[in-house]
């Protein structure tokens, strides 16, 4: 076989590896790892069980391949926006993070909280997405990733608050996604603050009237409340 052909060949497994992931995805978005049998997967994916063992080995290692994707998407959406100023950058980040979780609402859940029981690679790969995220917020806030460890810390704990904050709206989605956006963003502003008195060389971003049209709350937000009929 010749190197091209070799690399035709190549591009289509790489191809069809990855129809099926985005298929996995969709099969295990409102489903848990237990509730879907390789039987299952395959005869909803229309395809031979053999296919996916040949690409994945293993349901578990279909399952972390589907997972891993997710997290690239998850990193990938919120790292975006390097054009716009750096603040806006913060809202984006917070914005895309918010919202991938909102359509990946399956995925995100196994990224947050680990997946199949404690397992270890979905941990590793948590990781990987928190170490992403906070180089992405860093970035945003200080135009440079390597800042000192105290306020990497800072920035972790913050993203702690963002993880459980998100998979507690994610079970009641009774406000709107600029409502969590914002409290998340105000926050961060609150920690960059404190990491500025830890850490001088790390000043936080301009005052808040850089910050509030951003945050869209050009006032303190009241939550909507519907009125009884007359």
């Amino acid at each position: 076989m010749s190197s091209s052909q070799q690399r035709g060949k190549s591009a289509r497994s790489q191809e069809r590896r990855s129809e099926l992931i985005a298929i996995g995805r969709k099969l295990f978005a409102d489903r848990s790892y237990d509730a879907l049998s390789m039987d299952d997967i395959a005869q909803q994916a229309g395809v031979a069980k053999g296919l996916i063992y040949y690409y994945f080995a293993s349901k578990r290692g279909y399952y972390l391949a589907i997972v891993e994707d997710s997290v690239i998407e998850l990193v990938s959406l919120a790292s975006g926006g390097a054009e716009l100023p750096r603040t806006a950058r913060v809202q984006r980040t917070v914005e895309a993070y918010l919202s991938f979780a909102q359509q990946n609402e399956a995925a995100y859940r196994t990224i947050i909280t680990g997946g199949v029981g404690f397992d270890t690679e979905v941990q590793a790969i948590r990781d990987a997405v928190r170490t992403g995220l906070v180089a992405t917020v860093a970035e945003g806030a200080y135009g440079r990733q390597d800042i000192p460890h105290i306020a990497r810390l800072a920035l972790l704990g913050w993203l702690s608050s963002v993880e459980w904050l998100t998979l507690e709206w994610l079970e009641c989605q009774e406000l709107r996604l600029e409502i969590p956006r914002d409290l998340l963003v105000r926050m961060l502003r609150h920690t960059l603050n404190t990491i500025e008195e830890f850490a001088p060389e790390c000043p936080a971003p301009p005052p808040d009237h850089d910050w509030r049209p951003f945050t869209g709350l050009a006032e303190p937000w009241e939550p909507k409340r519907d009125l009884p009929p007359a």
